[in-house]
């Protein structure tokens, strides 16, 4: 091997698709990669290897990921671009085919085997000829997992298990990912602290259910006290961390003593990220989401009961496989009803090998579109109503730096919105430096963001 290219294999761009929990497998390829010598490039025109870090959830995002594949691959003709590489979730679920589909990757890495990319690089730039790593489907990081972190320097993403003990009808992660492995509370907390020295002060946990925490090490090992409660009691306790987000609480899993945890807590965030999915009972069952409409609304007037300020985001399927016009019209009552701060919405897309992608009564793509409209519509002016409440009230904020929009602002996020999911507050008055959490008296509300003033 030239000394020419043992130059430029140090260059990499990595782009990673998909959720936060795909994101950190990114940064642990990105920390794997520096500390081998690798110069980590921002602009891919400069890079000789690209690794696009996949997201094979639904469609649209195994079609974002394919497109984005074949656009790094241009650049094999009029780049420096000599290795790409195909990792994440994408590439596990279709393997050989993927490899069949697209000749313009070099090598294809498993969402098992990314914490090897270092060796799976140096081996395919000595000449070795396999292109494919996917062994295993799920790789657990350790504490003393090498990690960059790719967010601002005051907050970090903090991925507490891998795969997933439900089976809704329509998901296909434990097909990807496989079952519920969690990392025991004192590597997590480990790792919180780490991140915490390092200049972190939000850390957002993120699994694919919080709630189903810790029940895999309690049935390998009776005596392990690992749980969703117990975590975040250490976490509150022992990180450092001046707020802790949680996303993806499953209803099913909140309980009385997790909600008065939070409410008694300073930095355990007052905000609730549930993907309900459907309110309807018959809908709920056909998802297999075990849980019913009457359980949904006990858990939420738990919350509300409790923490009156609380933040409730979620997210509904509409179009599922025989969802009637009765049964979309008790979501949309539903929505009126509960009022929630932030709901997202996804159409159905039907994914192989999944129970509801061989159900019949499949709904026609232009109904979905149509419901997806109303369900949106619906929910924005109470989203704007939720946030002219806030007008004249003064709310912590984190500031993140200077706005996007114009040099002019800056911009943060008050507890109740999540990074990249939920809106922003412009700060036009006052100046504070990034990861400062302020005093921000609100002025003004807007569909999705809020304008205010530092006091």
């Amino acid at each position: 091997m030239s000394d020419q290219t043992i130059e430029n294999k140090k260059k990499v761009h990595i782009i990673s698709l998909g959720c936060p929990k795909n994101l950190v497998d990114s940064e642990i390829m990105y920390g794997t990669l520096q500390n081998k010598g690798y110069d980590l490039v921002k602009d891919q025109a400069e890079a000789d290897t690209i690794i696009v870090n996949t997201c094979g959830f639904i469609e649209d995002a195994k079609e974002e990921s394919i497109n984005t594949v074949l656009g790094a691959a241009k650049l094999k003709a009029s780049g420096n671009l000599k290795k790409l590489v195909v990792a994440g979730c994408l590439t596990q679920r279709y393997k050989d085919d993927l490899v069949e589909g697209l000749p313009e990757a070099d090598l294809f890495v498993g969402s098992g085997q990314f914490q090897n990319i270092d060796d799976i690089l140096e081996k395919a730039y000595k000449g070795e000829k396999k292109k494919t790593y996917f062994n295993l489907p799920t790789y657990l990081q350790e504490e003393s997992t090498p990690r960059l972190n790719s967010q601002f320097s005051h907050r970090a993403y903090l991925k507490i298990s891998e795969g997933c003990k439900k089976r809704c009808a329509f998901c296909a992660i434990p097909l990807i990912r496989g079952n519920l492995q969690s990392r025991k509370v004192e590597n997590v907390v480990s790792e919180a602290k780490l991140l915490v020295a390092g200049g972190v002060r939000e850390l957002i946990v993120i699994s694919h259910d919080f709630t189903d925490y810790g029940w895999d090490l309690k049935k390998k090992d009776p005596s392990r006290t690992d749980s969703p409660y117990n975590l975040l009691k250490e976490l509150s306790d022992k990180s450092g961390a001046d707020w802790i987000r949680v996303l993806y609480l499953y209803p099913d899993g909140i309980d009385e003593k997790m909600i008065q945890l939070i409410k008694e807590r300073d930095n355990l965030v007052n905000y609730f990220d549930m993907p309900l999915q459907h309110i309807n009972n018959e809908m709920l069952k056909t998802m297999n989401r075990r849980v019913t409409k009457e359980q949904i609304v006990k858990c939420l007037e738990l919350i509300r009961s409790e923490i009156p300020d609380a933040v409730v985001r979620t997210q509904f399927i509409v179009g599922y496989p025989g969802e009637t016009e009765a049964q979309f019209e008790e979501l949309l009552e539903f929505i009126k009803e509960q009022k929630f701060d932030r709901v997202g919405a996804f159409q159905y897309s039907v994914e192989e090998n999944t129970k509801a992608g061989t159900l019949p009564n499949q709904i026609d793509e232009a109904v979905k579109q149509e419901r997806y409209d109303r369900l949106m519509s619906l929910q924005k002016p109470i989203s704007k109503e939720k946030h002219k409440v806030l007008i004249d009230k003064v709310l912590p904020v984190i500031v993140d730096g200077v706005s996007e929009e114009t040099e002019l602002l800056l911009q943060g996020r008050y507890a109740g919105q999540a990074p990249d999911i939920d809106g922003i507050v412009y700060i036009n008055e006052g100046q504070a430096k990034q990861g400062e959490i302020i005093d921000v008296k609100i002025t003004e509300s807007h569909d999705y963001d809020l304008v205010g003033s530092i006091i």
